[in-house]
This record gives C-alpha cells, structure tokens and sequence, in this order.
C-alpha cells in the first residue's frame, strides 16, 4: 500500500552508470517497493534514465548543473520540488550539494535534505562556505562508522545529525547460489581446480596487476588458479588491459589465469572462488567485499579504507599491507593454507547488511 503522506525525491543528473548512480536508482527501487511514493530527478536519455523506466519508476528531467553557485538549475529545482510536493530529496554525489542546498535555502516549501555520502571527506572542511552549505542538510549518512569519524572531525557539521547507514544487499541471491562445481561450469572453469578470483573493471585504481604479480611470486607453491571477472572501460582503459595480459604472457600464466567479462550472475563467479581478494589501495567501502562475505569465500583485503572495518580488523579475512605485493602473496598462502576457515562465520557476519535492515534504517533517519 503506497505511503502518501511523503513524497520522496532521488536527485541524480549524472550521465554516468557507475556505483554511485546504480547503488542510488537500488536504494530508490527498495524504497519504491516499500510502498514510498518515489521519483528520480534524473536528465533525459542518461543511462540512470533508461534503468528508471525499466524498473517503472517515476522520473522526472533536470539539466545538468554547474558544481557551485548555479542559481538558474537551482531555482528550476525549487519549481521541480513545488511541482511534486516533494517531502524528502536525496543526494549521493558531492557536485550536487550546492544545487540542493541552494534549493533548501531558497524554498519557500521545506523539505528534508539527505546526503548519502558514498566517498570520505579526505581533508578538512572546517571553512565558512563549506559550513554554510552543510547547515542546509538535515542529514548526513556515512557507509561506515570511520567515515562518520571523518564528518565530526573534518568539518562543522553537526554529530547529531549524522547517520551510520552500511549500503544493503539482497543476500538471498548469495545464500542461494550454485554450489561450487556447478558455478565453475557455468563459467567453464576447470572443475578440478580451486581458484583466487577478483571483481571489478579492468582499473589501475583495482590493482588487478598487484594481485597478477602477487599470484606470481606464489605460482609454485600452490595449484590454485587466477580468474578475473570485468572488462575495461571503453576509451578508458584498454591500456591496462593490455599490460594485464602481456604480463600472463611473460610469465608464462596463460593456463593458471582466466578473464571472464563482466555478468549479472556475478553471485556465481563468487560460488566458484576459493579466496576472494579485494586489492585496491584504499576503497572507501566495496559492496564486493559484502558480497564475497555473504558467498562464504576467503577474503583477503587492503589494510585501509573501509575494507579494515568490513572485514572487522582481520576477523573476517586477511589484511595486507596496501600495495605491497610481497605481503599480498604471503596473505594469499596464509588464506590458502587455513584450513580452519568457516564460511558460515562469514554469511552470518554479512547478514547486517540486507537490504531489509538498510531500508528500516533510511525510514528511521529520514523520520518516515
């Protein structure tokens, strides 16, 4: 039964299709089908646009925007909200706090302005202007409990005021996922074979050629094999595709290490994992490293960012020194070789992350 008493706006004018529009057109969707009247404040023609309509949301079209100070897309906004009787606005992109809080500012109907930060602050900002424009929110939600750390000290924003809201995840699509000889069939892996595995697009910023050195220090002291799952971005980064498979050449690894693109199924890749490896320098949080928890795979990660807490400070998996290729491979042998490993320790610890928890706790700090 549809909640009308709010109405709630997801404001998203980005023309790109990563994790933070996908992970903000999810959260819309949950919230939609919790019976919360939704809509999307999305341009027209843009990827999010089209994923929108394919779920049935409601949309509506803004322009893009100036990052700071652009008073014509602001005061359209306010229309906008007006229009829609909008209760509650949303935002996940920091470019899009100045249009937002202008429009908080200079409405004459209020509304509730939430910030859902997926990415940490990095230096202070403590100024007059930054102050001013965090007054407008009425709520700041952090990923994790570190990153909230960094709001309270970072800037003038205050504590009371901000959330911790970890994203959420359907498990049930984990939990059920083929078992391990049938995902690596599906993916036409050597069934006989155990395998260290890695997500994400083929990105320096994803280290994939730091895990390929690591496995390659270790080649001989294991018979588990390398698979990737990604693909490069088009125009972007080919290059370090490239230098991924010619390093596979060069060390002769061309049996020991798989590329598989990217698929929706990716519960299945997982299945198929023995150790999981989350290899970037620091990622703020890694939905993959929660998925990899609720697949019950080892978990070897970078020992900073939001990877430490997720995996509660090596309980939950092994930390290696960030960027360092020696320590990776020593990590990768200590998972492979733990023989008292339990998944259902790890499935049970991604459990706080359903999507039913994230959306009881979103209805709470938004006071719906």
């Amino acid at each position: 039964m549809e909640n009308n008493k709010n109405h709630i706006a997801y404001f998203c004018p980005s023309l790109s299709w990563g994790g933070l529009e996908m992970t903000l057109l999810k959260n819309a969707n949950w919230m939609h089908n919790r019976g919360h009247r939704v809509l999307i404040f999305v341009q027209q023609g843009s990827r999010i646009h089209q994923e929108a309509e394919a779920l049935e949301m409601k949309v509506d079209f803004v322009k893009a925007h100036k990052k700071y100070y652009d008073f014509i897309n602001a005061s359209r906004l306010i229309k906008k909200l007006k229009k829609h009787q909008i209760s509650h606005l949303v935002f996940s992109d920091p470019k899009d706090m100045s249009i937002c809080a202008m429009a908080k500012t200079w409405s004459t109907r209020k509304f509730f302005l939430a910030y859902f930060a997926g990415m940490q602050i990095g230096i202070p900002k403590r100024d007059l202007l930054h102050t001013l424009r965090y007054n407008s929110l009425d709520l700041w939600s952090c990923l994790l409990p570190w990153l909230k750390k960094q709001v309270n000290e970072l800037t003038r924003f205050p504590e009371v005021k901000t959330k911790v809201i970890p994203p959420g995840l359907v498990l049930e699509k984990y939990f059920n996922a083929p078992p391990a000889l049938e995902a690596k069939q599906l993916l036409k892996l050597d069934v006989s074979k155990k395998f260290i595995g890695l997500v994400g697009r083929f990105d320096e910023q994803k280290r994939q050629l730091l895990l390929l050195e690591s496995f390659n220090q270790i080649k001989n002291e294991t018979s588990h094999n390398l698979v990737f799952l990604g693909e490069p971005t088009h125009g972007e980064s080919e290059d370090y595709f490239e230098k991924l498979k010619n390093f596979v050449k060069l060390n002769n690894l061309e049996n020991r290490v798989h590329f598989i693109p990217f698929r929706k199924d990716v519960e299945t890749f997982y299945a198929a994992l023995d150790v999981f490896v989350m290899a970037t320098n620091s990622e703020t949080f890694g939905m993959v490293t929660i998925e990899a928890m609720a697949s019950g795979c080892k978990i070897v990660g970078s020992n900073k960012g939001g990877t430490v807490e997720i995996l509660n400070h090596g309980e939950l998996g092994d930390l290696f020194e960030s960027g360092d290729a020696n320590d990776l491979a020593k990590k990768l042998m200590l998972s492979i070789t733990n023989e008292n490993f339990d998944p259902n320790r790890n499935r049970q610890a991604a459990k706080k992350y359903d999507s039913e928890i994230f959306c009881d706790k979103v209805e709470i700090a938004l006071g719906l």
